[in-house]
């Protein structure tokens, strides 16, 4: 049998593609795509609604406490099956936490640091199964089960637990005062004006135009804890709401097999989103407990 040339795969594989897209669209219709930034809410209770994002990432804790607890529920000194897949993980997991801040702020980083890594990534996993944002509910077609990554309070809730977690470790490590001159820079300027109380115009001068630029970059800094809640929340939502359109798209133009590496996209993606979020988190957390001597140096 002669072999195929470069021309005829081509062809052969774009007449793959359209019989696919007939196939998928004429057996296996895909209802349109319904694309909403704002959650949607599905039904009520006691008046307070349950929106589709808040449903999934229920189901989202529901999971990783089972997996959890079926996999320490009898514990052996050889583990097996599930027990060694949970070892695994928290042995991965560990070792990323004690690799960055080191052994001993390894403890006290790794329950958080786990928890968002482990929540980021299975509220990406979960949102790949049958049935989201293909079973409608609620009024006006809203999907019954919508990626929780998608609705921006989700990512800003983290990035607030974020920023608390790193302030609070760095004000646990060096004190209140200490923690806080990184941003409080006025010792400078109160020197200066002492100068000038004391008649030592020259150097008290120079000293204030340092004072000043001490106050405006403890100023910058700041703002700079302030500006990761911005950034952390928009960064996570925009990269999934961004794959769960694309997703969409894909699987109503050319439904099931061709929708297939697109998964695997999304997959990775959560996965790449999960340790960003949480590792940016880390490292914000062990420069927080370090002295601003040993930071500079």
């Amino acid at each position: 049998m002669a072999r195929i040339g470069l021309r005829g795969r081509i062809i052969i594989i774009t007449l793959g593609l359209f019989v696919l897209l007939i196939i998928g669209s004429l057996l296996f219709p895909m209802p349109r795509p319904h694309v909403v930034l704002p959650a949607e809410a599905i039904f009520h209770i006691g008046g307070f609604p349950i929106y589709n994002t808040l449903l999934a990432s229920w189901i989202t804790i529901v999971v990783l406490v089972a997996m959890f607890y079926f996999g320490t529920r009898k514990m052996k000194l050889i583990p097996k099956g599930w027990q060694n897949a949970m070892e695994t993980v928290y042995e991965a997991l560990y070792n990323f936490v004690e690799g960055v801040a080191g052994e001993e702020n390894a403890r006290r980083f790794f329950p958080v640091i786990a928890t968002i890594f482990l929540y980021v990534i299975m509220a990406a996993f979960i949102s790949l199964l049958p049935g989201f944002d293909t079973i409608l509910a609620g009024h006006e077609g809203a999907p019954l089960l919508r990626k929780a990554n998608t609705d921006i309070n989700f990512p800003l809730a983290l990035a607030v637990i974020s920023f608390i977690f790193v302030q609070y470790c760095g004000i646990r490590a060096l004190g209140f005062r200490h923690y806080g001159s990184k941003f409080i820079r006025v010792g400078q300027l109160f020197h200066s004006i002492g100068q000038l109380v004391r008649g030592k115009v020259r150097s008290g001068l120079s000293g204030l135009f340092t004072g000043f630029i001490d106050i405006f970059v403890g100023a910058l800094e700041a703002i700079s804890e302030f500006v990761r809640i911005i950034s952390f929340t928009f960064r996570l939502f925009g990269n999934m709401t961004a794959g769960m359109v694309l997703l969409l798209m894909i699987m109503f133009l050319i439904p099931w097999v061709v929708a297939v590496p697109f998964y695997g996209l999304e997959m990775l993606l959560g996965f790449v989103q999960a340790l960003i979020f949480g590792g940016l988190t880390l490292v914000f957390a062990t420069i927080a407990v370090r002295p601003h001597g040993a930071e500079q140096e």
